[in-house]
């Protein structure tokens, strides 16, 4: 390289920036840029060859996201891989569970993984987990408190294996590509960008790597460590279909009517307001009420939250909404705008609903409407147990929304078939009733007794208003008393809130 810079004796000796690097400069010009990514990318030869860089060890923390649903293949595909490298006593910190991972109960059964922390858990996997499968119970974590506890070390992930639609060949990933999507595409990865930023490794899986820089992206290549090329990634029908439902059940219509009214009347209904509204029937149902009034009394939403869903981006696209913040992208319109639009920005599950950030999104919420499996006395809702006490559900955002918003609603049929609805006491605490503000049924409305503000507008504006009491017993009145839910002594779930104190226990059933 030239002069020994260790020896130099005054200014006047030190080369030129030019002369110092004139090598650097030549080599590099010699090199192509296919050339350099080749040799300098984190592209590795398999998965085998990414665990074993990784360092990962028997007993450690691997997480998960949950952006490709019931489509997903890689949670699947590297457990597989894991138990026939020999690994045992894993924990498995995903950020929710569903039909599709109905294989990892094999994996429980031959010690591959040891415990679970996880949102939610459906199908056969939530009836083992619930029949006592695990030894070890299974946490329950809302968005927020997951994103809270892997900030402050309260869930420690060791490798994070993160799923992308495109990747580029130093890591910076994303959920859709601007130059080939190879038919998958999820949308925001807002639940796997805390992963990213906090695990000691990071494994992006990916069957799209497109040229460098994948901009914009959801992930950064500074927190990227191995990509793996694989052929598939996930089920694009079950990516994008099945998490949202449009309804035409007049029980759900009256519902989200209802509560597009009480949204009207609730004080917080003027231009500039924020909403996030769920995935069920009647919450999506709710929009399409709500985009009448909003276009007959001229008033525009600041910006919508969360999950979001084709029903929000109507909204949007028709300037009824000025900017969404998505954590998750519910269907493949959500994810074609998060493309498409630049005020359609996808976010972390930190910046979305974490305790631990002050300035979090929840917390600039006005309106927030929520589905439930089961609401109680108290305002308590559960969305995680049956009626027979089998886990299938997932606590997802909700304590964290009802917590930040200014108006909680929950919507809920009276009852479901034969089961009641609104009852005496719910099987699983998983939002607390006082950070509920009002229950909509089709055969009835409740607002939370400490919310006498709202009590008074809603009477103001017509709307019949019942006790919470009064809606259990009619319940109680058509179905009948629900029969009690036989529990072994033995614990398999524990549900935390967002600040990661245990709300409840989930017991296990009886056969």
């Amino acid at each position: 390289m030239g002069t020994d810079l260790k020896n130099i004796q005054s200014l006047d000796e030190i080369p030129s920036i030019h002369t110092v690097f004139e090598a650097d400069r030549i080599t590099k010009d010699l090199q192509s840029l296919a050339e350099r990514q080749k040799q300098k990318n984190k592209v590795v030869k398999d998965l085998e060859t990414a665990i074993c860089l990784s360092g990962l060890k028997d007993g450690m923390t691997i997480s998960f996201h949950h952006h490709f649903r019931n489509g997903d293949y890689i949670i699947n595909m590297v457990m597989d891989t894991l138990a026939e490298m020999g690994f045992r006593g894993l924990a498995v910190a995903a950020s929710s569970l569903t039909d599709c991972h109905a294989p990892l109960i094999k994996h429980i059964k031959n010690g591959v993984i040891r415990r679970i922390e996880t949102s939610g858990l459906r199908g056969e996997l939530g009836e083992a987990i619930s029949g006592g499968l695990m030894d070890v119970p299974v946490v329950f974590r809302s968005h927020g408190g997951r994103a809270y506890a892997i900030e402050t070390g309260g869930l420690p992930v060791d490798v994070a294996f993160l799923g992308a639609p495109s990747c580029d060949p130093y890591g910076n990933a994303n959920g859709y590509s601007r130059e080939n999507d190879n038919g998958i595409m999820c949308g925001s990865m807002g639940y796997a960008k805390c992963d990213a930023q906090y695990a000691k490794k990071t494994i992006i899986l990916t069957n799209n790597i497109v040229p460098y820089p994948n901009v914009p992206f959801g992930i950064s290549e500074s927190q990227v460590d191995y990509i793996v090329q694989v052929p598939e990634i996930g089920n694009p029908a079950g990516i994008m279909t099945g998490a949202t439902r449009f309804t035409r059940n007049p029980k759900e219509l009256l519902i989200a009517e209802t509560a597009a009214n009480i949204i009207e009347a609730s004080g917080y209904f003027e231009d500039g307001f924020s909403i996030q509204m769920g995935s069920g029937g009647a919450s999506l149902a709710v929009a399409r009420f709500l985009r009448d009034k909003m276009v007959e009394r001229n008033i525009k939403a600041s910006f919508a939250l969360g999950g979001i869903t084709g029903s929000v981006i109507d909204l949007f696209e028709e300037g009824l909404v000025k900017k969404i913040l998505d954590v998750q992208s519910f269907d493949l319109k959500a994810a074609e705008s998060l493309k498409k639009n630049r005020f359609h920005q996808q976010i972390s599950a930190s910046y979305y609903a974490s305790p631990g950030n002050e300035g979090t999104a929840v917390n600039q919420l006005d309106i927030v409407v929520l589905s439930a499996l089961e609401i109680d006395c108290d305002f308590n809702v559960n969305v995680l147990t049956g009626s027979n006490g089998v886990i299938r559900g997932a606590i997802g955002g909700h304590p964290d929304t009802a917590y930040g918003a200014s108006v909680s609603i929950i919507v809920v049929p009276l009852t479901r078939g034969r089961i009641p609805c609104v009852v005496k006491e719910v099987n699983t605490v998983v939002t607390p009733g006082k950070t509920v503000d009002v229950v909509v049924t089709d055969q009835g409305t409740a607002v939370n007794p400490r919310r006498t503000d709202l009590q008074y507008r809603l009477r103001q504006s017509g709307i019949p208003l019942c006790t919470i009491e009064e809606l259990q017993e009619k319940a109680e009145s058509i179905v009948g008393r629900p029969k009690t839910i036989e529990y072994r002594d033995k614990v398999v779930g524990v549900v935390t809130y967002r600040d990661g104190s245990v709300i409840d226990l989930i017991h296990q059933v009886k056969d």
